[in-house]
């Protein structure tokens, strides 16, 4: 160490006696001139700017805590001290960025919250709270009063964005396992009007639910939902792979009929022959009655492309039954037809005593046009030319 250094050093001890002693005055002289001959020393800054507060130097103290974010921007004390001055100063929009930058770096580094810390970390968490609260209640209030005359069904996305912003809705992007198609948004539940064929599919539930009914007697054909090797590293699906809990009457599966479930429910694929569904050769389409059996939960996933959607068409729904896609919540209605994209993260549950069972099928985005679709079905059976069917790529 320098003999300037050691001078530094020295001085500044001097100015921390000083300080404990509330001799203010004599305190800042010595960090003074502690920093004079080493201004790097970011603890130096911080208790300039307490001496500097002690002696009602209010411009001083803020200059001292600049000072010191910059030797050390992430500093935790530092920045804690330039919000709490920010506060007293009245100027609560730029001390709560501090504050919130602070927050994340106690959150990122638990090692630097000291217990000397805790309470201006308390504070700063209080603020914070108070201050989105009160600046989710403005928009709140500013925006119900700019959406009169405007029709609901109009602003159900811009509510969800809203939400978002102010973190009462946690945002969700797609994650697919496999095929990413670019520029597609990101949707949790599709708008019924994208879908020409979901009244017509609707129409027929009675039918269409008679036909699961009779399935549930052929119970050689129902399989459990989920067939892993156990050999294959699990995660979520632990509980329930090769679990009847969650089984499935396949009607359409790898993209052919299924036989012999395909032709005992004639109606249903009469009905599905109507549907935009995806052709990617070993892959789609695909179409089963999904059940549920009580007390039965699927834990959060992400489906494989965001190329194909999932439709539900309920059948059979007890109370407390639902689906979450990302920050969504759907409770089933019997007969009426939810299209999703698997690629954000979802679960189910089935908290009932009953069973419950879906259609389960896939469509197209209707954001893709012919020439897409076109493209995709052919990447699907080039991938295969590679690989072979039995390694078919995730697509």
């Amino acid at each position: 160490m320098s003999e300037s250094s050691n001078e530094a050093q020295g001085r500044a001890l001097d100015g921390v006696q000083w300080l404990r002693q509330r001799q203010f005055a004599a305190a800042a002289e010595c960090f003074r001139e502690s920093l004079q001959l080493d201004p790097s020393v970011t603890p130096v800054w911080l208790h300039l700017a307490m001496a500097e507060r002690g002696l009602g130097r209010r411009d001083e103290e803020g200059l001292a805590l600049t000072k010191a974010l910059e030797t050390h921007p992430f500093d935790l004390m530092a920045l804690l001290l330039k919000g709490n001055w920010l506060e007293r100063g009245g100027q609560p929009h730029a001390a709560v960025k501090v504050y919130r930058g602070a927050l994340t770096v106690a959150e990122q580094s638990p090692a630097a919250v000291s217990p000397d810390l805790q309470p201006l970390l308390d504070r700063a968490r209080r603020f914070a709270a108070t201050y989105q609260a009160d600046y989710s209640a403005f928009l709140d209030q500013q925006m119900a009063a700019a959406a009169k005359g405007l029709a609901p069904e109009e602003l159900a996305r811009f509510w969800q964005t809203l939400d978002i912003h102010l973190g009462r809705r946690q945002r969700f992007d797609p994650q697919p396992m496999g095929l990413f198609y670019a520029r597609l948004a990101p949707t949790e539940f599709f708008e019924r009007r994208r879908f020409p064929w979901i009244e017509g599919l609707e129409a027929q539930t009675a039918d269409i639910r008679a036909e699961c009914l009779a399935a549930l007697g052929d119970e050689a054909h129902i399989t459990p939902y989920l067939d892993y090797d156990p050999d294959q590293p699990l995660q979520q699906w632990a509980e329930l792979n090769r679990n009847p809990r969650w089984s499935a009457y396949h009607l359409l599966k790898d993209g052919l009929p299924l036989q012999p479930n395909a032709s005992r429910c004639p109606r249903t694929l009469a009905a599905l022959a109507a549907v935009d569904q995806p052709v990617q050769q070993g892959r789609t389409p695909v179409a089963m009655y999904s059940l549920l059996k009580p007390h039965t939960h699927i834990p959060p996933h992400v489906g494989i492309s965001n190329v194909r959607l999932v439709a539900h068409l309920p059948l059979v729904v007890p109370r407390d039954c639902a689906l979450r896609v990302g920050s969504t919540t759907h409770a089933w209605q019997p007969g009426e037809v939810c299209v999703f994209d698997d690629t954000i993260e979802h679960e189910a549950w089935n908290r009932s005593d009953e069973l419950r069972a879906v259609l389960i099928f896939d469509v197209w985005h209707p954001d893709l046009n012919e020439a897409e679709r076109r493209m995709i079905s052919a990447l699907a059976r080039a991938s295969d030319a590679f690989t072979g069917a039995a390694a078919a790529m995730p697509l």
